[in-house]
């Protein structure tokens, strides 16, 4: 019998960060030895894997994804429990297949989520596109919530965000005479006054957070020339993002402009937002009452990003949370550990959507 407490622990002692998720690839495929799929890839888009039961073409495939890159403080946001849930549905899947002919189902461990750039990554690759994928589910354990509870949003799971460094470039001059140079300090305190007035404008979430300054170096016989200023941009949708970022830099542009610095940017770590199809929710609910698990709906999205809506870019699908605990340590805390309690419903779950999509 196969103890999936001891994978998961065994995955939380090997951390690995994004692009170097070698360890928990050769367990994934190492376990896909023992069970029967009709195809798997190895080194999907870096350390990814993909498991595909099923040899019709013209059948239709659903999907689920889990994520399995650590934090550089180790796994403190639960992948190494998501890889393990993913690896107990291709137990299930595995002995149950020959029942439900009708429909491939796809496997997904997808590596560097937390960079924004795994999903991307594996979707270049043109293998999920080869098959009919009608659609995709992915989960996220949720601290603050009771355990086992499904959480789920009706519309967008997580928040659209981006990095964003603005360049502005004056001249330097001697401190003496400041005004013969172009310093961008000004601009700068502008830049971030005007930035506090994005949040939560024109009534929908738009979030801007100041991340770093610099301005000048440490050199007091010189004015500064050149200045830097960063934030973090978010927004519940994709539309919105956009609205923000266009905003953000025509305010930037403007000021800019006003102060006669020359302006160049750069976009960080963009995620979309993951917004979810209003059928697959649907889907999740019964599912799980089938299981059965307590459901409950968000009133807001999430705030923070996850590259899973780049699936969604292309499939149907949804995302959706799993409790795990009132009183668990936050997501990346140091003292965050994935509850192992969590493995054995939430494979259950994701079973469970698996055999109403076959049966429908």
């Amino acid at each position: 019998m196969i103890d999936y407490i001891e994978i998961r622990q065994q995955l939380h002692e090997h951390p690995q960060i994004a692009g170097n998720e070698q360890f928990a690839h050769d367990m994934i495929v190492k376990h896909l030895q023992r069970l029967h799929p009709d195809k798997v890839y190895t080194h999907v888009g870096g350390y990814g894997v993909i498991a595909v039961w099923g040899k019709d073409p013209q059948a239709e495939n659903i999907a689920f994804r889990a994520d399995t890159d650590a934090l550089p403080i180790g796994h403190r946001c639960g992948h190494d429990g998501h890889t393990t849930i993913l690896l107990r549905l291709a137990e299930l899947i595995d002995e149950n297949v020959s029942t439900y002919q009708r429909v491939n189902i796809i496997l997904l461990w997808q590596p560097a989520e937390e960079t924004g750039t795994g999903s991307r990554e594996v979707l270049e690759t043109g293998i999920l596109q080869q098959y009919n994928i009608k659609a995709f589910y992915a989960l996220h354990n949720l601290p603050g919530y009771p355990l086992g509870t499904v959480v789920l949003c009706p519309r967008t799971f997580a928040a659209a965000s981006t990095g964003v460094v603005y360049h502005l470039d004056g001249r330097e001059t001697h401190a003496s005479t400041p005004e013969l140079g172009v310093n961008p300090g000004l601009a700068v305190a502008e830049i971030i006054d005007c930035f506090n007035g994005f949040n939560g404008s024109d009534g929908e979430f738009r979030q801007s957070t100041l991340i770093c300054v610099r301005v000048g170096q440490p050199a007091f016989g010189t004015s500064a020339g050149h200045g830097e200023v960063m934030f973090t941009l978010r927004a519940f949708t994709n539309d919105a993002m956009e609205r923000l970022l266009a905003d953000a830099n025509r305010t930037v542009d403007e000021i800019a402009a006003r102060y006669g610095l020359t302006v160049s940017r750069s976009l960080v770590e963009p995620f979309r937002a993951t917004e979810n199809n209003g059928e697959c929710v649907k889907t999740i609910e019964k599912a799980a009452q089938s299981v059965p698990l307590k459901v409950v709906y968000q009133d807001n999205p999430n705030r923070w990003s996850e590259d899973f809506a780049e699936y969604l870019m292309e499939f149907s699908g949804a995302m959706f949370g799993i409790g795990s605990g009132e009183d668990h340590a936050e997501l990346h805390h140091p003292d965050y550990n994935f509850p192992d309690a969590l493995i054995e419903p939430a494979a259950q779950l994701f079973f469970k959507i698996f055999q109403s999509f076959s049966q429908s």
